[in-house]
């Protein structure tokens, strides 16, 4: 009874050890890359008496009930692509070619996922993708159709966008979502969409040129300026005379900003001619060109001005700066001769002053030293140059010079009793002035210890002498009377 009552317990733990062996073996867990797919009796959809066809499950797990239930696996690996569209129309009949490459993939979203459960379920991998190629086919027609060319180069973000809005609803339907849309490049039969990269292409250009014409602009004028500053300084130091010559280099640099100015604008608008070229009629394109030939005459034009009018006025400018700097160095010669002059004679007007301001001051002092009264003072300074007033006197008929005077004396007397050798002598000290006569026309008189003798007496003088000599030597008398 033993042995039976352990056969009946091992059986029933091998059929225990079964059961749950079974059971575990049904506990089926889902991989983050799968959706586990539950079919068979898996009860009504929520809030409906209407059954589902299937339950999905993705990160999870779920026991599969034998007999009335199974399970299967849906891959979420990305699926790639290559859309090559050809001759598609746009909304302008042109046909256009529109490679691309779609990324798509098995939706987790809840409700995409049954509708996946119930129309990818056991399908390869070929067959998802080309079921997903046919419909991105449709869609992409549909909206290349509803879209200008230019919009479609132009806008890519609105293309891709209406693309994916369309593609993705269409794909939801059989459980399929969108993950990536890439359109490699848009071309058309007729070249269109390529004239459009070129005038772009051409715009982006001309850009460029008017930007390097415009920095070069401010580089010339920059130099320009710094010039002007260095040339006003050494104006400044020179007096103001090359101060002409820098405003008329400003003038002329401000004129060759503004010619590679209107260059540049030239060579945007020819520029912008030549590419237009490709995507416009024949006649805009000599219309194109006819301005630009009128942009060249313009250029020309202001060449020649620059050429001709800027170096006139330059000479013009010098012409007058010169004259301007001649004046201004004749009216500082003259200035500083004026100066000069001015200088020299206050120099001997503060000289004379200086002197007679002593003279004066030694007249005060004579003046006082003669007890305050001026005719003292007078004689004072007579006497101070008496030996001199005597010296001239002598000197009257000391250089006087007499080789030899014959005088025939023949003793006889004139009329007033004299001789003619007295007579001669008497006349030559006569002809001296007496110091009497000299002050007299001074207005003065003679101090009397100073006064001579009168002319009577003088003769009466003369004639003693003369008549001594005789008395002393008679012969020496008749002598100089035979002489």
């Amino acid at each position: 009874m033993s042995e039976s009552f352990i056969i009946i317990i091992a059986a029933a733990v091998v059929f225990v050890f079964v059961m749950l062996m079974g059971i575990f073996r049904r506990y089926k867990r889902c991989p983050s890359d799968r959706i586990l797919v539950v079919y068979g009796k898996v009860g009504s959809a929520k809030g409906t008496d209407v059954g589902r066809s299937a339950k999905c499950i993705h990160g999870g797990a779920a026991f599969i009930w034998p007999i009335i239930q199974d399970y299967s696996f849906l891959d979420l690996t990305p699926i790639s692509i290559e859309v090559n569209l050809t001759n598609a129309l746009s909304r302008q009949n042109i046909r256009v070619d529109v490679p691309s490459r779609f990324t798509v993939g098995i939706s987790t979203e809840e409700g995409v996922m049954n509708n996946a459960a119930e129309r990818l379920l056991g399908l390869t991998q070929q067959n998802i993708h080309d079921l997903a190629k046919d419909i991105i086919f449709g869609q992409l027609r549909l909206v290349v159709a509803t879209m200008d060319i230019e919009e479609i180069n132009s806008n890519r973000d609105k293309f891709l966008a209406n693309v994916a809005s369309n593609v993705e609803a269409e794909l939801k339907k059989i459980g399929l979502k969108l993950i990536n849309v890439n359109v490699t490049d848009i071309k058309d039969e007729s070249g269109y969409i390529e004239a459009l990269g070129k005038e772009a292409a051409a715009k982006a250009i001309n850009d460029a040129k008017k930007s390097v014409a415009e920095k070069n602009r401010d580089g010339s004028i920059g130099e320009a300026n710094a010039l002007q500053d260095q040339r006003i300084k050494v104006a400044d130091a020179d007096a103001g005379a090359i101060e002409g010559e820098n405003l008329a280099k400003i003038k002329v640099a401000q004129s060759d900003a503004l010619r590679q100015e209107k260059e540049a604008e030239a060579q945007k608008i020819a520029t912008a001619a030549e590419k237009v070229q490709a995507a416009k009629a024949l006649e805009e394109a000599y219309a194109a060109e006819q301005e630009a030939e009128n942009a060249r005459a313009e250029r020309d034009k202001a060449t020649q001005t620059a050429d001709v009018v800027v170096p006139a006025e330059i000479d013009k400018q010098k012409v007058e700066i010169d004259a301007e700097a001649e004046a201004e160095m004749i009216r500082r010669k003259a200035k500083g001769e004026a100066d000069a002059i001015l200088f020299k004679k206050q120099a001997e007007a503060k000289g004379i002053f200086e002197v007679l301001t002593k003279q004066a001051q030694g007249l005060e002092q004579i003046v006082k030293a003669a007890g305050e009264n001026s005719r003292d003072a007078v004689l004072l300074l007579i006497a101070d140059k008496l030996p001199e007033l005597v010296s001239l006197q002598a000197e009257a008929i000391k250089n006087i010079k007499i080789d030899k005077v014959t005088v025939w004396d023949n003793g006889a007397k004139g009329k007033d009793g004299k001789t003619s050798t007295a007579d001669f002598i008497s006349g030559l000290y006569g002809s001296v002035p007496p110091l009497q006569e000299m002050f007299n026309m001074a207005g003065l008189q003679l101090p009397e210890y100073l006064k001579g003798k009168s002319n009577e007496e003088i003769q009466e003088m003369a004639d003693e002498v003369k008549a001594k000599q005789a008395a002393e030597d008679p012969d020496s008398t008749e002598d100089s009377d035979t002489e």
